[in-house]
């Protein structure tokens, strides 16, 4: 029996459909390194999409642990307990998925090989995730921390890919457990195979539940790091028999088909098509380019007709990728593409790019699928985070966090130096089960569930909410506080070194101070923006109650009757979609038709 994923990837459904199978893994995640990002920080943007997923901002205070202490490991998906490991001496703190050290990890489940699973592994892949973030303060290091981990003890999940970023560098890395051979007790086989490269200076990558590193530079370690076995492990698995050099991590342990590129490598085309505005779409008059039929292979490649013209790994974007830009990324339904989910019938009379489970359906014989897009209504929680080695580390990361479907949620920032995070993302504050008045998740999910009823008209008024926080948070807000921050360091960094003059040593709360102004702004702003939310949410009610929209001045007042200040004074009637109004026509006319009257004469 393979594993599902229950906390970080959604239920990872395998259906056939036409000549392959349609994996609906969840999760997708993009990579931009600092030289493609507009500020100079290295970016990951990541949503955790599953079922059963709560949405929640785990942190973790640095601490120091006595010789002998041990660890123990739970399954992500499960909460099984897996086994216990040696704790180090001392272990970063941890806001989300960023450390104090500003190093960020990410990542999408790819499955791959079912028989390479080793279900006596102690290290899941949430477990390898967060122990990183604890170990580890460069992207080099949490690879290695990775590797170690997962050889050691035995990798317990399917395969998986990383996104793993710090102040100077991202990396991309696909790995996958070697299965089970097990003699007098032991597994032989115990570790994992894996390919780790660097994102290009200038460039992005971005994955989503397929392997995506296929052929690899065999001798240029500063870009490229892989087991030592990745190759002949293949080979003596029967999964290769080529020269090195062809050599395809993700045709050899993550073979492609329809599923994986229709379900899975869509949304990553999705993403780069949108930040390289147009690139995989349309020809562009340069000697370099790739020609329309190219371009459209793309195309065709995302929609699983063409195994013969896969994306490249990273591509350069036409401009500098903004924290505003990567977060709408995530807010992607295919829109103005072929896949586009708000334009055919099943979007309904609303518009509404979302199909709910299951994602396959049979008529007359034939099955057909429901589109997977990077915004999703199953979304636990979701981040854009970004790391700047032009700040100190207190000041410099920065977790841009976000709960439930990313469509209709916002981001807000979180310093990854807080020594508390707000009420509103704290763990323990509600459950799947269990409604809290005071979570980001369960107002969010409010928000959603309302625009899913009536989209095209509540999405909109949504997202003008959404867009007018994040500009003014991304654009001026935050840098307000950067610069308030900057000064409190110079000032603390002077006093500490005369300090060091005198007394040869510095407080270790010398920077107690600075860590309190972080902790307020990221606190105080992510609660009143949920103090705002909620009141958004019923100012939906009150305005869309019924399918009647109650009309608004330009300052947001409803306007009222002239009668009665108590009753709407203007309401609109927006109807439905013409494809909706052309459906109900062709399946109902007959029925429905109105009946004109004969003219006498």
């Amino acid at each position: 029996m393979r594993s599902f994923h229950a906390a970080f990837c959604s239920l990872a459904l395998s259906v056939a459909v036409l000549a392959g199978s349609v994996k609906v893994d969840a999760c997708t995640n993009v990579i931009v390194s600092k030289g493609a990002s507009a500020d100079g920080s290295c970016m990951i943007s990541y949503s955790a999409d599953s079922h059963s997923l709560y949405g929640e901002l785990y942190f973790r205070p640095a601490a120091d642990y006595p010789q002998g202490t041990m660890l123990e490991i739970y399954d992500w998906d499960t909460g099984k307990y897996l086994g216990t490991i040696p704790q180090v001496p001392h272990t970063y703190k941890t806001v989300g998925n960023m450390n104090e050290h500003q190093l960020i990890i990410g990542e999408t489940t790819f499955g791959g090989r079912e028989e390479l699973v080793d279900r006596r592994g102690i290290m899941d892949y949430g477990s390898l995730i967060y122990i990183a973030l604890q170990r580890a303060k460069t992207a080099r290091e949490a690879i290695a921390v990775i590797v170690e981990l997962a050889n050691e003890y035995g990798y317990a999940s399917e395969g998986e890919t990383f996104s793993i970023a710090d102040k100077d560098e991202a990396w991309v890395m696909d790995l996958i457990g070697k299965g089970m051979n097990i003699r007098n007790g032991t597994n032989t086989r115990r570790g994992i195979v894996w390919v780790a490269r660097r994102v290009p200076d200038g460039y992005i990558c971005a994955h989503a539940n397929q392997s995506r590193i296929e052929t690899f530079p065999l001798n240029d370690p500063d870009n490229c790091m892989y087991a030592p076995d990745v190759i002949s492990f293949a080979r003596a698995q029967g999964y290769f028999d080529g020269e090195d050099s062809e050599f395809s991590f993700a045709k050899a342990y993550a073979p492609y088909d329809f599923g994986t590129t229709r379900a899975c490598d869509a949304r990553v085309w999705s993403a780069y098509n949108i930040l390289c505005e147009g690139w995989f779409t349309f020809q562009r008059e340069s000697d370099d380019a790739i020609t329309t039929e190219d371009a459209f292979s793309y195309v065709d490649y995302a929609m699983g007709y063409d195994q013969d013209h896969r994306l490249p790994l990273f591509v350069k974007p036409n401009k500098k990728v903004t924290i505003k830009a990567l977060a709408d990324v995530m807010r992607d339904h295919y829109e103005g593409t072929p896949m586009d989910m708000t334009t055919d019938i099943g979007a309904g009379g609303n518009a509404l790019p979302y199909r709910w489970r299951p994602m396959q359906f049979e008529v007359d014989g034939k099955k057909y699928l429901n589109e997977r897009a990077i915004a999703t209504q199953q979304t636990g929680f979701w981040f854009v985070a970004q790391a700047r080695n032009y700040l100190p580390d207190i000041i410099g990361g920065v977790f841009w966090f976000g709960t439930d479907d990313a469509a209709t949620s916002y981001l807000t920032p979180i310093y990854c130096n807080v020594d508390k995070v707000p009420d509103c993302f704290k763990e323990g504050n509600g459950d799947m089960l269990t409604y809290s008045p005071t979570s980001s998740f369960w107002i969010n999910n409010r928000v959603a569930n309302a625009c899913y009823k009536m989209y095209n008209q509540m999405a909109p008024f949504v997202r003008k909410e959404i867009d007018a926080y994040e500009h003014r948070m991304m654009d001026k807000d935050l840098e307000t506080a950067d610069r308030r921050a900057i000064d409190m360091y110079n000032e603390i960094a002077t006093a500490a070194q005369e300090q060091f003059k005198k007394n040869g040593k510095v407080k270790d709360d010398y920077f107690k101070k600075l860590r309190r102004f972080i902790t307020e702004f990221s606190v105080n702003n992510a609660q009143e923006q949920f103090k705002k939310w909620v009141a958004l949410e019923q100012t939906l009610l009150v305005k869309f109650m019924d399918g009647n929209v109650k009309e608004q001045d330009a300052q947001g007042n409803f306007i009222r009757s002239k009668t009665s200040d108590k009753m709407p004074g203007k309401i609109s009637w927006p109807g439905y979609t013409d494809k909706w109004k052309e459906a109900v026509a062709n399946d109902h006319g007959s029925v429905v038709k109105v009946l004109e009257s004969e003219t006498e004469e």
